[in-house]
């Protein structure tokens, strides 16, 4: 069995390889082919663990993901996990993976992906809320998606923005990089806004003037408590596009504008249909828009088997005995 830890997975695949294993993914769920139970979503003393199992057509495997949100004033990742890739010939193992930095990536492709087929082709300048590890490959893969040109960070932690914005810099060198005092400037200097927290009231202002004429890519939201979107912006939209209608289930950015009629269930539409559609090559309406993700087994698993694959290929990892 092949162990890779987050830096073997990092040297594994192109940001662009592993956008093109999410697009990858979409096909596979538009086509129905792969099993993919509920998610197990267990929390316990404000913490959560997650168990998400998925079969494939060539391999089957689990990740086990904890969410233990203390972690950030201790300075330790929010995220850990592990993932575990089997054969689906005998079911032996055939890879572990480092989970946080897995999903990182992954979440980080499925917002750029969003980027791809929502986000007008001359956007050049992007905004973060949520300077965490998150935010950061949000941005990394965003800027493979559009050519951008200028980033701006907002966190309540002035700290940490700048220094998200010295880590990319170095990653992003031909990007302008600049932090903002509030939410608002952010929003006066952004096309595409990404959210990346854990909040449970809106971090965006309710005025949808400031909201108009922007892609918005949520990924911070996972339990029915959590909203990062203010009324406003539901009123602005023709449709909500999520990864899995699973979070119709499990984020308050889909419980709660469908329990106050700001939105109805008919506008909220599946990515892999869009995609499947070939809307994204002929996109119309309205153009505020709103990509809401709260992730699922598929993409690990697809990202993985790249991942994995790759790294046997390039001689990456540690072969467990």
């Amino acid at each position: 069995m092949l162990y890779l830890n987050a830096e073997s997975l990092i040297k594994a695949a192109s940001p662009n390889e592993i956008m093109d294993a999410i697009e990858k993914a979409y096909k596979i769920a538009d086509r129905n082919a792969c099993h993919m139970p509920q998610r197990i979503h267990l929390d316990y003393q404000g913490n959560t663990v997650l168990y998400m199992p998925c079969f494939l057509e060539t391999l089957f495997g689990t990740k086990l993901l904890t969410l233990f949100p203390g972690n950030a004033a201790k300075g330790e990742p929010v995220i850990n996990g592990l993932v575990l890739l089997n054969s689906l010939e005998n079911g032996a193992p055939l890879a572990l993976l480092d989970g946080g930095r897995l999903t990182a990536l992954r979440t980080g492709a499925v917002g750029a992906v969003a980027v791809r087929h929502l986000a007008p082709q001359g956007s050049e300048r992007a905004g973060l809320i949520g300077a965490g590890i998150q935010g950061f490959y949000q941005l990394l893969f965003a800027s493979n998606a559009r050519r951008l040109k200028q980033i701006t960070v907002f966190d309540i932690d002035a700290a940490k923005a700048e220094d998200l914005c010295r880590r990319l810099s170095k990653e992003l060198p031909d990007v302008h990089m600049q932090t903002a005092a509030s939410n608002e400037e952010l929003l006066r200097n952004s096309e595409i806004v990404i959210t990346a927290t854990p909040a449970e009231k809106p971090v965006l202002p309710d005025y949808g003037a400031l909201l108009e004429n922007k892609l918005f890519i949520g990924i911070g939201s996972y339990k029915p408590e959590m909203r990062e979107f203010p009324e406003s912006l539901y009123r602005l939209l023709d449709n909500v596009y999520v990864d899995t209608l699973h979070g119709l289930e499990e984020t308050g950015d889909l419980i709660t504008p469908l329990h106050n009629n700001w939105i109805q269930r008919e506008q909220v539409i599946p990515f892999a249909r869009f995609l499947g559609d070939g809307e994204g090559s002929n996109l119309r309406g309205k153009q505020t828009r709103l990509f809401k993700s709260v992730g699922m087994a598929l993409f690990d698993m697809v990202v993985g088997e790249l991942l994995y694959r790759n790294a046997l290929a390039k001689r990456l990892g540690t072969e467990l005995k």
